[in-house]
């Protein structure tokens, strides 16, 4: 059985490019890639990205410079390469889970796929991912091969492409562990998680009573944190009680009357206890705080 080769172009290399050669790395188990601007090699290749000038992912062609590109998103950002090869298996990548594939899209893809196509409203500024793959490329004062140079941006991106869908598979397993807390809530302005879970999108998106959360930290003791007015707010829906601002250990525990008693922020954003019995009796005083 005959090799899978896949073409794209030679010269200096994207991120839409690379990614696209990233993620099928992800879903072939092999395959030999050749980087030329040579008409017939890209005519005889099994699969052609982001070079040949034709759109058809049953034949395994995956270009957008063509008149007229190879469509675009509903919010209107045009697909670049790597946005046409993760339609086609971003599922795949992502095991299945659809709404994982869709999470990166949203969060790395569709970002590429902006920046690659000009359509940059929106687009943070700043130095991007996009440019950190570009700097791969050498510069007009090395005499690096620009193959080899390619091969170590696909790594670099590889490793990202893998953080991405583990960060999206994180969040989305997050959400639903996050709304079933919320759901068995004894009071709605409590949410207490049995471990540490990202939760503040989940909470404000299912729950405007929500004041306070307690969760474990990683190395053991129990925290109770405020929920922000909104997300990514410095303003909390109820701050912790003033008397508590900056006290840690026995200063705290004294006023407090509560033995393990470990801190609270000075912001009075965030306090912990030893113990979740602890905890409980800390948010239990918060809570009657006017």
């Amino acid at each position: 059985m005959n090799e899978l080769v896949i073409a794209t172009h030679n010269g200096n290399f994207h991120a839409d490019d690379v990614f696209s050669i990233a993620a099928l790395k992800q879903v072939l188990p092999s395959f030999k890639l050749i980087r030329t601007r040579d008409l017939a090699l890209i005519g005889k290749a099994d699969m052609v990205i982001d070079v040949g000038g034709e759109y058809d992912p049953e034949a395994g062609r995956f270009d957008h410079h063509q008149r007229g590109g190879a469509g675009e998103r509903e919010n209107g950002i045009p697909y670049s390469s790597f946005g046409l090869i993760w339609q086609k298996y971003g599922v795949e990548i992502c095991q299945g889970n659809e709404e994982v594939a869709k999470s990166v899209d949203r969060g790395l893809v569709s970002t590429i796929d902006a920046i690659d196509c000009g359509h940059v409203k929106g687009v943070s500024e700043g130095i991007s991912l996009s440019q950190t793959i570009s700097m791969f490329n050498p510069t007009w004062q090395e005499e690096s091969d620009f193959d080899a140079s390619f091969d170590e941006a696909v790594e670099f991106a590889s490793r990202v492409l893998t953080r991405f869908i583990a960060s999206a598979n994180g969040g989305i397993s997050a959400k639903e562990i996050v709304a079933k807390a919320i759901e068995n809530a004894e009071d709605p302005r409590l949410i207490v998680l049995e471990k540490y879970t990202p939760w503040k999108r989940t909470v404000h998106a299912l729950s405007k009573e929500a004041l306070y959360v307690v969760y474990p930290s990683g190395s053991g003791p129990w925290r109770i944190q405020t929920v922000p007015v909104e997300l990514g707010s410095f303003e909390d829906r109820k701050s912790l009680p003033k008397p508590w601002a900056g006290l840690s250990d026995k200063a705290f525990q004294d006023v407090i009357e509560i033995d393990d008693a470990m801190f609270c922020h000075n912001g009075l954003f965030i306090a912990g206890a030893e113990s979740f019995e602890s905890i409980m009796k800390m948010a239990a005083i918060a809570l009657q705080e006017d």
